[in-house]
């Protein structure tokens, strides 16, 4: 049986050596310190660059200006700019927040480039990195993936590592990118790491989400990752408020917040006027002969009304808890009609994952949000739980063990709670013969899910662990990280391996034969710093869909 790498041998080429390999680019050309938010430069939130394509990227900055301001843009392959390869103009706008996006074309396939904006006064932007997406026969592709980064809970250190680790083609974040709960709710005033306060009040209006997006592009981190690797990005329900669907969402309250449809207008407008994204609410990118990209929307468009357990779980005794369990497990849970992508996404992902495998490509990738393995909650998790544990918490406790009694996942947010529509995508992959991969962030927690439909293998998952937000550990504390660990994986059949207590990223490496998942797991978020706790290896042959072991 095929056994994956020795956990000790580094996925990704560790920080010496890809500091050198930066070197051998020329990027030392663009190590200089990034500007601040708030500096008197103009140049207020240094560079990022996204969208990559074979031929082209979409490059970002922000020029603070009370007036338009006309900027130049420049392409070249050397961070000296010997030669200009592409360049352009592009009007910095208050009515943008500042922010300017511009279209770099007629580049080369597969290659890296650098950028940089220029002001009317000559000043300069600091430079960035890009690269174009490659075409043809590729030995491997290197991406490292990113979710869950919370401002106030820490030092975006996952960034930092992989920033020096300097040995990756693109970066992915797959939402919550932010935060959008005022100061002192999440985290609570008590949990706030020094220096890391958020804006005030809760973001509700444009300005208040434009205010998020100068807090959070400020992290001299997050700035740096930005300016060395194109990213994908994908929004998921922070970016505009917390377990967003199509018509609401958990955290709006339209008598105190106002009209639903202009708060998710304006957290969409501010997301594309500080990131460097196109207007397309789901898109693919193709990775030369290797694997096919597909970037998924399952918030904003068509996801249905989640459920809430607890409406169900109230009831006068517990036989009448299990019995309405029970009901709804056989009933409206399974309903056809309730979805995330909505039938225009679907038909797209349907004919996209034909068209890859035609294409005989090994691997079709899901860049999405929520987990869409089956996870429920051990039935003991309660066991032990200190008699003066917050009401909420034993709530959600109770809640969770009495649905994982009847056989139903606990988070009717994520795929769990769309059985129907996660069934029509992996019918699709199934139909195409897809190899696929999903990987997902949403959960705080690392998780590795073989997918099956039928008794049939689908696929596996890789659902990466959080930047910096908390997962069980900050709220399952009477059980040992590796008790909870164990009791979960074991109930749950298809999930191979979890860590439910440790921040950090994912590094993700796909080759003709195999696609390497390694979780990534910084020491620490309280302070700056990129030494790692550990790793943990998960690898899927091509063809196999299933993790070796």
């Amino acid at each position: 049986m095929h056994q994956p790498p020795p956990a000790a041998a580094p996925l990704i080429a560790p920080s010496r050596r890809g500091l050198l390999k930066l070197g051998a680019l020329g990027l030392a050309g663009i190590g200089a310190p990034l500007l601040a938010a708030g500096a008197a430069k103009g140049f207020s939130h240094a560079v990022a660059s996204g969208e990559p394509g074979p031929d082209r990227v979409l490059l970002w900055t922000r020029f603070a200006a009370a007036a338009d301001t006309v900027l130049h843009w420049q392409v070249s392959d050397s961070a000296d700019f010997a030669r200009t390869l592409a360049g352009g103009e592009v009007t910095a706008s208050p009515a943008n927040d500042c922010c300017a996006k511009a279209w770099a074309t007629g580049l080369s396939p597969g290659q890296w480039y650098f950028y940089r904006f220029v002001a009317p006064s000559g000043e300069m932007s600091p430079v960035g990195r890009t690269k174009t997406l490659p075409v043809g026969k590729l030995p491997s592709y290197r991406i490292a993936v990113f979710s869950c980064s919370n401002y106030g809970f820490g030092w975006f250190n996952a960034y930092a590592h992989a920033a020096e680790a300097g040995d990756f083609d693109l970066a992915l974040h797959l939402g919550d990118y932010f935060y959008e709960y005022e100061r002192g709710e999440y985290p609570g005033t008590k949990q706030i790491v020094a220096d890391r306060l958020v804006p005030v009040n809760e973001a509700v209006l444009l300005a208040d989400y434009r205010e998020r997006f100068a807090t959070y592009r400020s992290d001299p981190d997050l700035q740096r990752i930005h300016q060395l690797y194109p990213m994908i990005t994908v929004w998921d329900d922070h970016e505009t408020a917390n377990d967003t669907w199509e018509g609401g969402a958990e955290n709006h309250q339209p008598k105190t917040e106002g009209d639903w449809v202009a708060r998710k207008a304006a957290s969409e407008r501010a997301y594309r006027e500080w990131l460097p994204v196109s207007d397309d609410y789901w898109a693919s990118y193709e990775i030369g002969d290797l694997a096919s990209l597909f970037r998924l929307e399952t918030r904003h468009v068509a996801r249905s009304k989640p459920f809430d357990l607890s409406a169900l779980t109230d009831k006068t005794t517990p036989q009448q808890a299990a019995e309405a369990l029970a009901a709804f497990r056989d009933g409206v849970w399974r309903d056809p009609a309730r979805g995330l992508l909505g039938a225009a996404q679907e038909g797209w992902l349907a004919s996209s994952l034909k068209a890859s495998t035609r294409a005989r490509k090994p691997w079709q990738v899901l860049i999405q949000q929520v987990i869409m393995g089956q996870l429920a909650l051990p039935t003991n998790l309660g066991e032990g739980m200190a008699a003066d544990s917050p009401d909420w918490l034993k709530k959600r406790i109770d809640n969770a063990q009495r649905a994982s009694a009847v056989g139903l996942p606990w988070n009717m947010d994520a795929w769990d709670g769309y059985p129907a529509a996660r069934d029509r995508l992996l019918k699709s992959a199934q139909e195409a013969n897809a190899n696929l991969l999903v990987l997902a962030g949403d959960s705080h927690n690392a998780w590795a899910f073989d997918l099956d439909r039928k008794g049939q293998r689908v696929g596996v998952e890789l659902a990466g662990h959080s930047v910096t937000s908390p997962g069980a550990e900050g709220s399952v504390r009477w059980r040992q990280p590796a008790d909870l660990a164990r009791d979960t994986v074991a109930r749950n059949p298809q999930l191979k391996w979890c860590d439910t207590a440790q921040r950090g990223y994912l590094a993700v490496e796909l080759t003709p034969k195999a696609a390497t998942g390694e979780f990534r797991f910084l020491t620490t978020v309280r302070q700056r710093g990129t030494q790692l706790a550990g790793t943990k290896r998960m690898t899927v042959l091509a063809g196999q869909r299933t993790f070796s072991v």
